[in-house]
């Protein structure tokens, strides 16, 4: 028998890696005997390098970078185990959580250090990379992770721009003959699970940058740069970056990496299902067991669980999903793909005590044992294909 786990992270909780231990355990107790191919999952945001540096036995990497406030940071990406290819979180780099609520400024923050961390996997012998984007605290356009990498974002007078969102209203030049060399031999695919253009209503400023800090003065200001950006893009380099789906996504960064470093945008969890070749796990297995830390109306609009129970459903294996709790909306999912899904908690608790990682760990485990001495009972092993 052939139980796969693949379940995303159990934010502020549970681990993937750890979840997955947990239902591990819970499977042995009902039937030791069973193959568990176990897979951390990820949608491309928090979490993603680690799911594919653990699955692929790669390892970290630590460097100094320029923090979204021009501070140094310490930041990680992963190496996967085929020692080429790249895992990096946007957020390891200019996240929102490098930098206290009250200096939130994103006419200020830079993604300067995306491209330090881009440089140091170059030296390190990387030549594909993967990309989470996400919670970033900027609004830049990537131009920060351009500079870094060797553009030149120049004003009327021939001078640097300088750093920030609010450099771009004085964007009248790019050069790229100072850039990278070695950027030609790579490729980048980005995890964006959004649309949004570049600027206007839908865009970057006004969809994103007040959770960033930014107020209502400072929207159509950063809105106005990205405006200016995408114009000199097209004068200067021939580059359209208004048209790109998911420009606008983690401030600007979906266009610069689409633009400047002819990356493909993906959805998150198609990108990482395949980076951990899924599907080839799921070859001969008879249940699949997923989660997350909420089961609700967003899974069902593309989240990791979702996503991976497509993929089961290809194959006609049965699936399990376990949470920490689940919204009335997520009944969906049942017509998505998922076979049924269960809360892991046994009784009423404080949120405390829910997120406890031992706690949460033990309900993972129980749950897990009593739904499979369930359809060990009704005969389950014996009749898969009936499920």
């Amino acid at each position: 028998m052939k139980i796969v786990i693949a379940i995303d992270s159990l934010k502020g909780s549970l681990s993937s890696i750890d979840g997955s231990a947990a239902i591990a355990e819970g499977i042995r107790e009902v039937y030791p005997e069973a193959i568990i191919s176990a897979l951390p999952l990820a949608d491309g945001g928090e979490g993603t390098a680690e799911a594919l540096v653990t699955a692929t036995n790669g390892f970290f990497e630590s460097a100094v970078v320029t923090g979204p406030l021009g501070q140094s940071t310490d930041a990680q990406y992963g190496i996967l185990g085929d020692g080429v290819t790249a895992a990096i979180e946007v957020a390891a780099a200019c996240g929102l959580p490098l930098i206290s609520a009250d200096e939130r400024n994103p006419l200020l923050a830079t993604t300067y250090g995306v491209g330090e961390l881009i440089l140091e996997a170059i030296r390190h012998g990387c030549r594909k990379f993967i990309i989470g984007l996400g919670g970033s605290a900027t609004n830049d356009g990537g131009v920060g992770m351009l500079q870094a990498l060797g553009f030149r974002f120049l004003d009327e007078h021939g001078q640097d721009v300088g750093r920030g969102g609010q450099a771009l209203t004085r964007l009248h030049q790019i050069e790229s003959d100072g850039a990278e060399p070695l950027l030609r031999e790579c490729s980048f695919q980005v995890a964006c699970d959004v649309d949004n253009p570049l600027y206007g209503p839908e865009g970057a400023a006004y969809i994103f940058a007040p959770q960033k800090g930014a107020t209502a003065e400072m929207v159509q200001q950063l809105d106005e740069g990205l405006q200016q950006f995408a114009a000199v893009a097209q004068q200067s380099s021939g580059i359209e970056l208004s048209n790109i789906p998911g420009a606008g996504a983690a401030g600007g960064l979906g266009a610069a990496f689409a633009g400047f470093l002819h990356a493909e945008l993906q959805s998150g969890v198609e990108l990482v299902l395949g980076a951990l070749n899924m599907e080839q796990h799921l070859i001969g297995a008879q249940l699949l067991i997923t989660g997350e830390g909420r089961l609700d109306g967003q899974t069902s609009r593309g989240k990791a669980p979702l996503g991976a129970a497509k993929l089961a459903a290809k194959h006609a294996i049965p699936v399990i999903a376990l949470a920490g709790s689940v919204g009335p909306e997520a009944k969906a999912l049942n017509e998505a793909g998922i076979s049924a899904y269960f809360p892991i908690l046994s009784g009423p608790m404080t949120l405390e005590q829910a997120m406890n990682p031992a706690i949460a760990a033990q309900h993972m485990k129980s749950t897990t044992e009593q739904l499979l001495r369930l359809l060990k009972a009704a005969g389950w092993s014996a009749n898969l294909a009936k499920l």
